[in-house]
């Protein structure tokens, strides 16, 4: 009887501890976009940032892209990911390309991140000096799935050209800087933080490149159509031998679902915006400089998730 008592104890003692072991460490992925792309080392960037071992493991994957991570979510096969924020806020309220399909209604916010410049680039001495000369190009918007390729279709419509008028391809920008740096392809979009590192090695090689201006009437006329647009401008010396280039950018966010755990989205926020997480963002990448409290709750189109919202009203930050 005694001896039968202990082993129960010890099985229901061993039971507690493995089940505290299961919920201890709980796995949390990012979403990011292509390897070539700012999204990819950001999302490994913060992911090692917030990482706490035997408890909560944080992993970043390369995906497609806005679109592909937030239907991810939606889907369950992402516990997170990062999408432009219009593309965040079209999920949420069923419009733009969201237009006709269900809601995600079930989108949060975690952190506004930083802003992504909208690039167009072409060879050095091309002669293609502006977007209305892309008609009749060969031009690589990016592939389905990522927020690049709707920003592409946009802006070229504001232009006034179709993707008729064009030769479009649908790859990524690796591929892209690689077709265009053998004269198999004319341009290519490219919606990221900058510098990014596809495109620095693509100036920093061959004849070098350029970037096309995204200014003047039209960029106004998609700044007040488009609200997530802003002014931005890729300074001189971002990229090798690239004059400063105006251009338009729009918000980098985290996103994740409502059923992602309280606690774990909590623990992660607080963790990015501790002292040794903005350490990790400023000396990780050029953009994490920008990926600070403050600059987190700007911006936001879709709801915070609980676990978010609790550390921003803690910081003060939201009420």
């Amino acid at each position: 009887m005694c001896n039968r008592f202990w082993v129960g104890v010890s099985a229901a003692a061993a039971l507690v501890l493995a089940t505290g072991a299961v919920q201890a460490q709980q796995f949390f992925r990012i979403g990011t976009g292509g390897t070539a792309g700012t999204y990819y080392p950001v999302g490994g960037m913060i992911a090692n940032a917030v990482s706490q071992p035997g408890k909560l493991v944080v992993t970043a994957q390369a995906s497609n892209g806005s679109l592909a991570n937030v239907t991810g979510i939606a889907g369950g096969a992402l516990e997170s990911g990062f999408s432009q924020a219009d593309v965040a806020s079209w999920a949420y309220t069923g419009k733009g390309v969201f237009e006709g399909k269900p809601k995600i209604a079930g989108l949060r916010l975690i952190a506004n991140l930083y802003p992504e410049s909208v690039h167009i680039v072409v060879r050095k001495g091309s002669g293609i000096n502006s977007v209305a000369d892309l008609k009749g190009k060969r031009v690589a918007l990016d592939e389905p799935g990522s927020g690049t390729l709707i920003n592409a279709r946009t802006i070229l419509a504001a232009y006034g050209i179709k993707e008729a008028d064009i030769k479009p391809e649908y790859i990524k920008p690796n591929q892209a800087g690689d077709k265009l740096k053998d004269g198999a392809l004319d341009a290519f979009f490219f919606t990221g933080g900058s510098p990014a590192g596809a495109i620095a090695e693509l100036a920093s090689a061959g004849a070098g490149i350029a970037l096309l201006p995204i200014d003047g009437p039209q960029a106004d006329a998609l700044r007040k159509s488009d609200g997530f647009f802003a002014p931005d401008l890729i300074a001189e010396g971002t990229y090798k031998g690239v004059a400063s280039t105006k251009t338009l950018a729009v918000g980098a966010q985290w996103v994740t679902s409502d059923k992602a755990d309280a606690t774990a989205v909590y623990e992660i926020t607080k963790a990015l915006f501790s002292e040794a997480g903005q350490k990790a963002m400023a000396a990780g990448h050029a953009k994490g400089k920008f990926i600070t409290k403050e600059n987190a709750v700007n911006g936001a189109g879709i709801p915070f998730h609980p676990g978010a919202e609790k550390f921003y009203k803690e910081a003060g930050l939201i009420k």
